[in-house]
């Protein structure tokens, strides 16, 4: 899944692609890079980013689904319901939602009505953070438990709203409300996930967790343009575990790592 964000501020790329030449010639390369979808947000995420209007968002991302219709798969990242809607009536393929449906309550419904997927994020809301423990919230002890529990109440809530069990992929959220630490116990973790019998998408790219890992003798993390190798890296672990996806931005790297643990899985297959 290639990253296109359409936003003024997301933490990588913001600006880069807010116009529309622009973002389309972007996912055309990362369609010729290997991309199967091409997941667009008109929003950032980042922490402490501002929220858009939901008439802006709309305008930045539903010219690119629709340029983009018929040449790739498109998933849209947004928590607004309305936003889905439109988007899914554009002909985007899958919705996105880093709130796991809790952000806007009709979001389950209009996504069951379109009869889409979805990707539902563990999200935690700010409100829920722990008190000066640097956003990060309580998971008693058991980070994998805790994400594992509340994706399965987020998947049990898309059942219940008649989305169907085969359009259900979930996301452990690396970087939302975790540290470093959490976020390499969700990654080591991802089988007890998997158990849970959904598809998982792992959204590591360049996040800050892996500039920590690699910060130089000075302590600083390292420079977001320099965390696409070890991005790769997670990609080829999480491939050879059985991840459904990847949503990475530098998708050349990670496509050639999907095919190593493809390869690699098959070898130790055949070893048998």
């Amino acid at each position: 899944m290639g990253v296109l964000n359409v936003t003024a501020d997301s933490f990588s790329d913001g600006g880069r692609h807010l116009a529309l030449d622009d973002a389309v010639a972007h996912a055309h390369r990362m369609v010729a890079a290997g991309a199967d979808i091409i997941d667009v947000g008109g929003e950032s995420t980042r922490p402490g980013a501002q929220r858009v209007d939901e008439s802006d968002e709309e305008l930045r991302v539903l010219p690119v689904v629709r340029a983009l219709d018929g040449i790739v798969p498109v998933s849209v990242d947004t928590m607004r319901a309305r936003v889905a809607a439109s988007a899914l009536e554009a002909n985007a393929t899958v919705i996105n939602d880093v709130s796991g449906g809790l952000a806007d309550p009709d979001m389950l419904r209009v996504v069951a009505e379109h009869h889409a997927p979805v990707i539902l994020m563990h999200w935690v809301s700010p409100d829920d953070y722990l008190a000066g423990a640097g956003g990060r919230a309580d998971y008693g002890g058991d980070v994998v438990g805790s994400v594992r529990d509340h994706l399965a109440r987020r998947a049990d809530a898309a059942l219940a709203a008649g989305i169907d069990a085969g359009d259900v992929v979930l996301d452990p959220g690396l970087g939302f409300a975790k540290n470093a630490n959490d976020n390499w116990a969700l990654l080591r973790g991802l089988d007890r996930l998997l158990e849970l019998g959904f598809p998982v998408l792992v959204a590591a790219s360049r996040k800050r967790f892996i500039g920590s890992l690699l910060a130089g003798e000075d302590g600083e993390p390292r420079e977001v343009s320099g965390r696409d190798a070890a991005t790769a890296a997670i990609t080829s672990i999480s491939a050879a575990a059985g991840a459904w996806g990847v949503r990475v931005h530098d998708v050349k790297p990670s496509a050639d790592a999907v095919r190593v643990a493809a390869a690699w899985t098959a070898g130790k297959a055949g070893s048998h």
